[in-house]
C-alpha cells in the first residue's frame, strides 16, 4: 500500500519550511517565484497532492459550489449543470453535486452543504423552508435560487420572465387563429409554472378566448399521459401550450400516435427551447430561456458575496425569445 506523501515530505526534499510549502499552495502571493519553483518541483517528482478539504476546515472557507437539483432528467437541467460547472471551474471553483429526491430541499441536504464548507449554493428546481435558508445566512453562505423563486422576498434568485413570455405566446398563438386553447403546466406551487400560467391566461381572459388547464409534472411522460387525457375528452384544441420542451416531446408524441396532424390539426409550443427541441424529429416551436445569461447573472452575484459578503437579496428576470419552428 503506498504511503501518503505529506507537506513534511516535500519541504524536506525541497530544503524549505513545511509553512513555505503551505503557503505555495494557499496563499501563493506570499511566496517568491524561486522557493515556489522548488516546492513545485518536489511535489511533482514526490507525487504529492494537498488536501484542499482539510485546509477549508481550518480556514472555514472552500473552493466548492453546492448546486442542489432534482430534475435531472430534465435535459436543460443538465446543461444547466454543464455550463455551471465549466463557469466555476474558469473561477478556480468544483462542483459539489447534491441530488434530492423531494420538491423541497431536506435537512439531510443542508447538512451536506454545510458539512463540505460550501463557498456558495445554487438551487435549480427545489424549493426550501425559510427557517433552512436562514441556516445559509447564518454562515455566511450565499445563496442563489436558478430558475425558480420563492414566495417570501429573503433570497436571491435569477430567472427568465416567465410573465412576459407566456403573454407573448399567448398573443402569438391567436394571431395564428387559435380559438380553443389548452394549457398544461407542470407541478402547481412551482414559481414557474405559476407565471407561466398568469401570463398566458391574462392575454386570453382579456380576449375571451375559452381554455382548459392541465396540470403535469415537468416530465416526458407527464407530457404524453396528459395529451392522452386531452385526446379523450373528444375537443382538441386548435393550439396546446406545453410550459416545458420534455412535455411538450411526450404531447407531439402521443398525438402523433393518435393521427392527430401538427400543425394542421394543432399548434404546439413549448418553453425552454432545449438542444432536442430543433431535432427534425420535433421542430418545436418554444420560447427561449436565455440559460447563459442567466448562469452569468448567477456566477456574478454568488463571486461577489464570496469575495465580501453582503447578503443582497433581489429577484433577477431575463428576457428570452421566440423560437418558430414547424410545430405551430
Amino acid at each position: 500500500m503506498r504511503e501518503t506523501v505529506t507537506a513534511k515530505d516535500v519541504a524536506k526534499l525541497a530544503g524549505v519550511s513545511q509553512s513555505s510549502v503551505s503557503r505555495v499552495y494557499f496563499e501563493g502571493a506570499s511566496v517568491s517565484e524561486k522557493t515556489k519553483k522548488r516546492v513545485k518541483e518536489a511535489a511533482e517528482e514526490l507525487g504529492y497532492r494537498p488536501n484542499v478539504y482539510a485546509r477549508s476546515l481550518i480556514t472555514n472557507q472552500s473552493k466548492i459550489i453546492g448546486l442542489v437539483m432534482k430534475g435531472v432528467q430534465n435535459p436543460f437541467y443538465a446543461q444547466a449543470l454543464k455550463r455551471f460547472s465549466s463557469l466555476f471551474k474558469k473561477h478556480g471553483y468544483s462542483v459539489l453535486f447534491v441530488y434530492t429526491n423531494n420538491d423541497e430541499i431536506q435537512q439531510e441536504d443542508v447538512e451536506t452543504l454545510l458539512n463540505y464548507n460550501v463557498a456558495g449554493v445554487v438551487v435549480t428546481d427545489a424549493t426550501m423552508l425559510f427557517s433552512v435558508g436562514e441556516e445559509f445566512k447564518k454562515n455566511n453562505i450565499p445563496l442563489v435560487f436558478f430558475n425558480r423563486k420563492l414566495s417570501t422576498e429573503n433570497f436571491y434568485s435569477v430567472c427568465c420572465n416567465n410573465i412576459d413570455a407566456s403573454r407573448s405566446i399567448a398573443k402569438y398563438l391567436l394571431s395564428k387563429g387559435a380559438s380553443e386553447l389548452v394549457l398544461i403546466t407542470g407541478k402547481v406551487d412551482t414559481s414557474t409554472s405559476i407565471e407561466r400560467e398568469k401570463g398566458f391566461c391574462e392575454v386570453l381572459d382579456h380576449q375571451k378566448v375559452p381554455y382548459r388547464i392541465y396540470n403535469s409534472d415537468y416530465t416526458y411522460e407527464g407530457g404524453y399521459h396528459t395529451a392522452m387525457t386531452v385526446l379523450k375528452e373528444k375537443r382538441l384544441p386548435s393550439a396546446i401550450f406545453v410550459a416545458n420542451d420534455i412535455m411538450a416531446f411526450g404531447v407531439i408524441d402521443a398525438l402523433r400516435k393518435n393521427g392527430v396532424r401538427i400543425p394542421e390539426d394543432t399548434k404546439i409550443v413549448g418553453f425552454d427551447n432545449i438542444d432536442m427541441a430543433s431535432w427534425p424529429a420535433y421542430e418545436l416551436t418554444t420560447w427561449e430561456q436565455p440559460i447563459e445569461e442567466m448562469i452569468n447573472e448567477t456566477v456574478d452575484y454568488l463571486m461577489n458575496e464570496i469575495a465580501s459578503y453582503t447578503g443582497l437579496v433581489r429577484d433577477i428576470e431575463v428576457d428570452g425569445k421566440f423560437i418558430e419552428r414547424k410545430t405551430t
